[in-house]
């Protein structure tokens, strides 16, 4: 099963970039991962820029893939949760699951509505940057839960 992240934006750097490149490493021990950065838009009204964006978004999905939208009003998951849809997911027969992260503005709140599932890493708001480091921490952290190994403890 692929996991993926699609979001609008260009790869940061620093240790933020770092630390989720790390991650997506451990991962892909288990799992393919990808991660796409999509074209951003700028210099347009902020629903424009969001529909625009979300399009490119639907445009990038494969067939059989689950989308998630990494969303402030979606669901909390403790990493528990996330290990129980993570396993899920994997018994449905999907094909790769995405996860879809905003730019700066957010995500368009029709492709909201339409993901599969929301997912909210809290009221705070994060840095793009921190976020990514958040998501693929959060999926590695579920794929330990859910070999048994020590690294959740």
């Amino acid at each position: 099963m692929i996991l993926r992240l699609l979001h609008p934006g260009s790869a940061g750097s620093g240790p933020l970039s770092r630390a989720a490149d790390e991650y997506k490493k451990r991962l892909g021990r288990h799992f393919r991962v990808e991660e796409d950065f999509l074209k951003a838009t700028v210099k347009k009204p902020t629903a424009v820029a969001l529909s625009e964006e979300a399009d490119r978004i639907r445009g990038a999905l494969r067939p059989r893939q689950r989308l998630v939208a990494l969303a402030v009003d979606g669901e909390q998951w403790s990493s528990e949760r996330v290990a129980e849809r993570l396993g899920a997911w994997m018994n449905a027969g999907y094909a790769g699951v995405v996860f879809a992260l905003g730019s700066a503005e957010g995500l368009d709140p029709a492709l909201v509505r339409e993901a599969d599932e929301r997912w909210s890493f809290g009221p705070l708001t994060l840095p793009h940057d921190l976020a990514r480091v958040v998501l693929w921490e959060q999926l590695y952290r579920a794929g330990t839960i859910l070999r048994g190994e020590p690294y959740h403890k």
